[in-house]
């Protein structure tokens, strides 16, 4: 089947610190990139989509106009840039949050003080004033344009910056007084595309692919063999999506048991196997994983 132009899915691909990553998730999904002369429109093995790199905060704006379809972005740019857009598959790229912090010496019991003027200065000014509206203090706004860290005390009394764990906070003297939000890099689509039928079943395989890298990134195949006496103890300890893999060993020497176990738990569950009678395990990483 032929699919018409105005049914190609336009992918905004990001461009900047974010790619690396988004560009690794699409080639163990099994899509790869070919990049043209310009190298801003790669070609996508899969059918039916139309790719262009873009700027994260470009993509976004793109997609809330519907010149583009589907795009990546972090939460904290949707919520500053007020667009209107589906949220599909949180990839969990680049957590950070969104706070408000001052100089230590500026707060009063770990608090901005209220019985003054204060200026604040972030990149993100939608968000900033409505946390300086809802936290009803009385402040100024000012617009920063990177290394908002080196702001106060100088030139500003207090920032909103995005942090992941802080550091660089407090090598710059300050303390994080709120937290506004969290945020994630994710896909997002135009919500008009999901209304035609031809481009949301491209977007959804889209989705489904992708999907199955990241719920295999945070498992691992698990397999152990198991006596028929200490079956029962060994399974019940077992995490797994559905139910446990069990097969009867050759010679009726006890039972085979596979899972799918979250990586998180390993540290806690292989110890805990191996008491309640296990042997044999193997742990092994997984491509993908599709419910």
């Amino acid at each position: 089947m032929v699919t018409e132009s105005n049914d190609i899915v336009k992918l905004a691909l990001p461009k900047g610190r974010m790619q690396e990553r988004v560009f690794r998730l699409l080639k163990d999904a099994g899509i790869e990139l070919g990049l043209s002369s310009r190298g801003y429109r790669p070609r996508l093995s899969l059918p039916g989509f139309d790719a262009k790199i873009l700027k994260p905060q470009n993509a976004l704006e793109m997609m809330h106009s519907g010149t583009r379809d589907l795009g990546f972005g972090g939460v904290d740019w949707v919520t500053e840039l007020g667009v209107e857009l589906v949220e599909l598959l949180d990839l969990g790229f680049d957590p950070v949050r969104l706070v408000a912090a001052a100089p230590k010496e500026l707060l009063v019991d770990g608090a901005l003080p209220t019985d003054r003027k204060l200026v604040v200065a972030s990149e993100y000014e939608a968000i900033t004033r409505g946390w300086i509206e809802g936290t009803g203090l009385d402040a100024a706004f000012v617009k920063s344009r990177g290394a908002t860290e080196v702001f106060p005390p100088d030139d500003a009394d207090c920032i909103v910056d995005v942090t992941q764990t802080g550091d660089t906070l407090r090598a710059n003297g300050l303390e994080i007084v709120s937290e506004i939000l969290r945020s994630t890099t994710r896909l997002w689509a135009n919500p008009a595309a999901l209304e035609n039928p031809i481009k949301k079943q491209a977007i959804d395989r889209f989705v489904l692919l992708l999907g199955s890298v990241l719920d295999a990134r945070g498992r691992m195949m698990l397999e152990l063999n198991v006596s028929s006496e200490k079956l029962d103890a060994v399974v019940g300890v077992l995490p797994s999506m559905r139910r446990p893999t069990v097969s009867v060993l050759g010679g009726d020497a006890g039972y085979a048991v596979k899972i799918a176990a979250p990586r998180e738990s390993l540290a806690e569950l292989i110890p805990e196997i191996r008491a309640r009678g296990g042997t044999d395990i193997i742990v092994t990483e997984i491509a993908r994983l599709v419910p």
